[in-house]
């Protein structure tokens, strides 16, 4: 018996199968909507936090900030109620409310901003006052590490280590990242592939980041390719994802599927995991499904 921390991870592998007839190509999602905040961020978050814990960068008084586009910032808030920590989230007005209010409801403070990279700025000037400290996923090892740990041995445990190409969104680079350390040890010749919006197009926990704002964690040579996902393709593999194998996910979801698919069509033979990030309910006062 535990607390709901000890049912981050070990999310469910299940094979997708409406989209493509190969028989010899296999395509998997690892369902992270099923951890208890609800994305496959519970798993950094916790690792940010409880890390930070460990090396004493955090003690019961102080006041944590983050800027997130809203998976990182509900994970953060969940996980700062149990240990009793103060949290300021900074987070773009374009947001959905459902994101705000499931963070005010852990009992966080919601700043909204006009932009992402505004968030970030405003998050970075607090923390350099010294009166917070600011997790910044952006540029934390602990990020990625928590992929190290968890992500990468289960989905090379549920393959039985037959995966032969891992699909992931990018944002902040971590779950990418992470799952290629692990994934890429195991079997160098297991490919990872990353998708971005292309340039016209907006795609909520999908960032196709400035210069200037590219995450520091992310080391390009970990990425064997990077494939562009239109908007409009990851509503309707969204949308379809949910319509014809029940699996409800958002909207970077559809993004990673329709990524999957490419490499699918690609490949005689192949095992294929993609990351299912979140919940399809986390978008239902937007447009996604309407």
């Amino acid at each position: 018996m535990g607390n709901i921390i000890d049912t981050i991870g070990n999310t469910p592998l299940v094979e997708i199968t409406s989209f493509h007839s190969n028989p010899n190509v296999k395509i998997f999602a690892k369902l992270e909507g099923n951890n208890p905040g609800g994305s496959v961020k519970d798993r950094a978050a916790l690792n940010m936090i409880r890390s930070a814990m460990e090396r004493g960068d955090i003690k019961q008084d102080t006041k944590l900030i983050e800027a997130t586009s809203g998976n990182t910032g509900i994970a953060l808030a969940m996980i700062a109620s149990i240990y009793g920590l103060s949290l300021e989230l900074v987070m773009p007005a374009s947001s959905t409310r459902e994101r705000t209010l499931t963070m005010q409801a852990f009992g966080a403070q919601v700043t909204l901003l006009e932009s992402m990279e505004i968030c970030r700025d405003y998050a970075e000037e607090k923390a350099a006052t010294g009166d917070y400290f600011i997790l910044n996923q952006f540029a934390n090892p602990d990020n990625y590490a928590a992929h190290v740990k968890t992500t990468g041995p289960e989905i090379w445990r549920d393959t039985q280590g037959k995966i032969t190409h891992f699909v992931s969104a990018m944002g902040t680079t971590g779950t990418i990242m992470g799952n290629s350390i692990y994934l890429k040890v195991q079997n160098p010749e297991i490919q990872i592939v990353g998708c971005q919006p292309t340039e016209e197009s907006s795609i909520p926990g999908i960032r196709r980041w400035p210069a200037a704002y590219l995450p520091k964690i992310f080391d390009p040579s970990k990425v064997d390719r990077v494939i562009d996902i239109a908007q409009t393709e990851a509503t309707a593999m969204s949308r379809a994802l949910v319509q014809k194998e029940g699996l409800f996910a958002g909207m970077s979801t559809g993004g990673a599927l329709a990524a999957a698919l490419k490499v699918a069509s690609e490949i005689e033979e192949g095992v294929i995991v993609f990351i299912a990030c979140d919940r399809g309910d986390r978008y239902l006062s937007s447009d996604l499904f309407g």
